[in-house]
């Protein structure tokens, strides 16, 4: 189980070692109430696979869909959820506070 920003950050890099596309998503900026702190981080592969979390699973679904337009792409993407966001009602983030997320790709270079 893994269960530490370190374990996350080792499968981001372990993942890409093994040939697999990858992006980094990370927690940059939240207030009032937010599921999760700074830093915090959620790694997915090309074919949706995922690990760790930065919502405590409200907007992960939102998050691993712009991943994978990360990866095709290579374009970083900053993200913003909160509860005056439809969006955020729609993913479910209805806890009060608002998150910023930065999605980046993970190059195979970098893992190494």
């Amino acid at each position: 189980m893994i269960s530490t920003d370190t374990d996350i950050l080792r499968a981001a890099e372990d993942w890409s070692r093994s040939g697999r596309q990858v992006a980094i998503a990370t927690v940059v900026e939240t207030w009032g109430s937010a599921p999760r702190p700074v830093g915090s981080h959620l790694v997915i592969d090309a074919e949706g696979n995922f690990v760790g979390s930065v919502s405590g699973g409200c907007v992960e679904g939102a998050v691993v869909a712009e991943a994978a337009d990360v990866i095709a792409d290579g374009k970083a993407r900053m993200l913003e959820f909160g509860v005056a966001d439809e969006a955020a009602w729609k993913v479910g983030l209805s806890c009060g506070g608002r998150i910023k997320v930065y999605v980046e790709p993970v190059r195979a270079e970098a893992a190494l």
